[in-house]
Formats: structure tokens, C-alpha cells, sequence
């Protein structure tokens, strides 16, 4: 039977998940995989953290020199976080001819040029399933299920703090705020929730699964961005009026014109499958040549998802010597053929507060005729003491003849306030 010696770098939550996994299951690998996976060791600066997961205190490492000179060692596992030092120590373990596994995305996002022209000159794995939607296998379905087909788009919900906060807005009426607040308590949110709510970790994982769905390198400096910090409960109230849910999508689209990647928040419709998705789950829609439609759904985060997700890397790095890489020329930069749409089409939602007098909405109107926007819904609401709401839902457009529009709109004397745009997506 084969044996495989495991080292951790990082015990806290997804570190204790993964060594829960791995010692819980041994028994269970070994029948089923025919792999002995130990954990020969871990690096965790608070010792006792580790102590208290049952980790022996002779394999506690002092060093990342200790844990890489370990001729047990076959596969790294790094749950550390962040830039530094997760990557200098990813970076050691692979020029000593380790196997890396790690869940960081942004790690990767950022650095994954780099780290793999060094895997590649060791002839070392470098996996990161864990990376993206947790447990959910959207990395392994990308590179073993889906390889007959041209992936023409990715649509998914991926980052599970704003989603829990923005179905505690849409199901209780909750403020933004308060959401946040709740979510944070429950250890969903960050006490610096900025990485989640304004869209960056989102960003990260759509930087590297369009990559992987696109066969193409897409930098995070191509991903359109934006949080949902500025999504109110008036937002969402009016959505549902409307037969719409808000969720913050990720959106990636290979198209004739070019590579489109954004992360915003949308409106979907009511009976979309993606709006069924709640709290802290995450669910991934792939379109493929051939396939259609593919839909991936479970949880987006926690330790044992996080954790079944590293665990399944490993087994695979044991199982599968042939070591593949990307697909793709994998460098700092996009490819200068690679083509991006910026100016993207979708639909609009647009709040507007405007002066209540006879002939407001023709001049409205009018600049939206003006821009070449066409109008599919118009909802005059009951008049408040600061003006009239106004609730608009566009026919598709282009991105920038909506920009356009709302700056011409904002110099208007008889709009109050542009209070929101909000893209629909159907």
C-alpha cells in the first residue's frame, strides 16, 4: 500500500477541519483509496492550538526549513492565508520537489505564474481545489469532467458571507448593517469584512476559474468589481415586486468579441435556480458547447467543506504521478490575443428620487432615448416628502451607454437623486 506523508501549514479552521479529515478517515482511505496518509507534521505558532487538536508535540514544527527537510513528507499543505508568508513558504516547499496543496485563493489569484514555473521545474504538484466554492469540485470538473467542451460561460455565487447577508436582507428586511452584524457574530463575516463585501475574494476565485473554464489567462486587473455595500433593503423590497432576487454573481463569458469577467451585485429572476441559493452556500452554473448546462451546489466555506476539498487534492496528488498543469501559458500577464469586453450588455435596474411636477418622466425619458436605452419597465411610486420614487428596468444594454446615462441624468434639476443601479441578469 501506497504511504503518503501529509504536513499542515496553518492549524486554524480549515488546518483543523483538514487534519480532522485525514486522521478520522485513515482507516477509511486506506480501504477505499489504498493510500496510508499520515500527517507527519505541522507548523502552527500557537502550539497549543495544535496540541488541542490532538496534534503530538513532536510533530509540531519550529520551521518551514524542518517541515520541507522532513523526508516523510510528501505533500504540503498550505491553509495559512494571505500573501506572505504563505507564499514564500509554498514557494520553499516546492523547490524542495513537494506537492502543494493550499486553499488560497488569493495566493493564487496573485502568484500562480509563479508557483507553477517553479512546480514545473521540480516536477512538483500544485493543487487548489480548495481555493474556489469550498466543497463544491468546480476546479476538478473543469479539468476531468468538462474537457470535451468549450466552455462558453460561468455564472455562479461564490462568496458565502454575501450571500448570507444579503438573504438576511431579502428574508427579514434587514439593513445592510445589521446583516453584517449578525453574519459576523456567526462567524461568517471577517471583523474586516472589506476582502467579502466588496467583492475582491469573489474577484480572486472568478480570476482563476475563468482562467481554467477559458483556457486562458485572465488577471485579476481584467475583473470588473463591485461590492454590495451599497445595496439597501429599499433595493431589494423594490426587486421583489419586480419577481427579482439579489445575489452577488461572479460572471464569466468567452464570446467572438472578447473575454468578458465581472463581480457585481444582480437581480436574477425569482425562479432562476441560482436565486434558490441561500445563506452561506455557494452554486456555480457552467455552460458548455456540448453539455448545456452543468450546476454545482453546496457549501462555500467552513472546515470540513474547505476541508473535504483539500483532502480530495491529496488523494488525488497520491493517486495520479502524471503532474498536468494549466492549459494555458500561465504568465503574469494576459496573453496580448486575449481580447476583453469592458463594455458588457445586461439589463438595468434604476432607482431614481425625482421632483413631483407635470412633464418629469418625458424629460427622463428623453435621455434615455437619447443614450439609445431602451425602457422595458416604469414604476412611478407613492410620492414621499423628499420626491417621487422612480423604479426603471432596462431592455439589454451596453454598460457604457448606461454610464452615460446616469451622469446625464444626475445634472437633471428635476432628479432629486440616482439612488441605485443594479444590474439585472436573465
Amino acid at each position: 500500500m501506497k504511504k503518503l506523508g501529509v504536513a499542515i501549514l496553518g492549524m486554524g479552521v480549515v488546518g483543523g477541519g483538514t487534519y480532522k479529515i485525514l486522521t478520522d478517515n485513515r482507516e477509511y482511505f486506506r480501504r477505499t483509496q489504498k493510500l496510508d496518509i499520515t500527517v507527519e507534521c505541522v507548523l502552527e505558532r500557537n502550539r497549543q492550538r495544535a496540541l488541542d487538536l490532538g496534534v503530538e508535540e513532536e510533530r509540531i514544527a519550529s520551521s518551514i526549513e524542518e517541515v520541507i527537510s522532513n523526508p516523510n513528507v510528501d505533500v504540503v499543505v498550505e491553509v495559512i492565508g494571505g500573501i506572505e508568508p504563505a507564499r514564500s513558504f509554498v514557494l520553499q516547499a516546492l523547490m524542495s520537489g513537494k506537492t502543494v496543496v493550499t486553499s488560497n485563493k488569493e495566493m493564487v489569484c496573485k502568484h500562480w505564474y509563479e508557483l507553477e514555473e517553479e512546480a514545473k521545474k521540480m516536477n512538483a504538484g500544485l493543487l487548489f481545489e480548495a481555493s474556489c466554492v469550498g466543497g463544491v469540485p468546480i476546479i476538478r470538473t473543469l479539468t476531468d469532467g468538462t474537457q470535451a467542451n468549450h466552455i462558453l460561460s460561468l455564472v455562479g455565487i461564490i462568496n458565502g458571507t454575501t450571500n448570507y447577508i444579503l438573504t438576511k436582507m431579502e428574508q427579514e428586511g434587514s439593513d445592510y448593517a445589521s446583516a453584517l452584524k449578525e453574519a459576523q457574530n456567526l462567524g461568517y463575516a471577517e471583523f474586516n469584512p472589506t476582502a467579502d463585501v466588496e467583492g475582491f475574494d469573489a474577484a480572486y476565485k472568478l480570476s482563476i476559474l475563468s482562467s481554467m473554464a477559458f483556457n486562458k489567462r485572465i488577471p485579476l486587473e481584467n475583473v470588473y468589481r463591485e461590492g454590495i455595500t451599497k445595496i439597501t433593503a429599499e433595493d431589494i423590497a423594490y426587486g421583489k415586486k419586480l419577481g427579482y432576487k439579489i445575489k452577488l454573481l461572479a460572471i464569466g463569458k468567452d464570446t467572438p468579441a472578447g473575454v468578458e469577467v465581472r463581480v457585481h451585485p444582480a437581480f436574477v429572476p425569482a425562479g432562476e435556480m441560482l436565486a434558490s441559493v441561500n445563506d452561506s452556500f455557494n452554486a456555480v452554473k457552467l455552460v458548455g458547447d456540448s453539455v448545456g448546462e452543468v450546476m454545482l451546489y453546496g457549501r462555500g466555506a467552513g472546515a470540513l467543506p474547505t476541508g473535504s476539498a483539500i483532502v480530495s487534492d491529496i488523494i488525488f496528488a497520491g493517486k495520479h504521478p502524471e503532474i498536468a498543469y494549466s492549459t494555458f501559458e500561465n504568465t503574469k500577464e494576459a496573453d496580448k490575443n486575449t481580447k476583453f469586453v469592458s463594455d458588457f450588455t445586461t439589463k438595468y435596474f434604476i432607482r431614481l428620487t425625482v421632483e413631483d411636477k407635470a412633464g418629469v418622466l418625458s424629460k427622463i425619458a428623453g435621455v434615455f432615448a437619447k443614450y439609445n436605452v431602451s425602457l422595458k419597465e416604469v414604476k412611478q411610486e407613492v410620492a414621499k416628502a423628499n420626491g417621487v420614487p422612480l423604479v426603471i428596468i432596462t431592455h439589454e444594454t451596453q454598460e457604457f451607454s448606461i454610464r452615460k446615462t446616469l451622469e446625464k441624468l444626475e445634472s437633471l434639476e428635476e432628479v432629486i437623486s440616482v439612488d441605485s443601479l443594479i444590474r439585472v441578469e436573465e
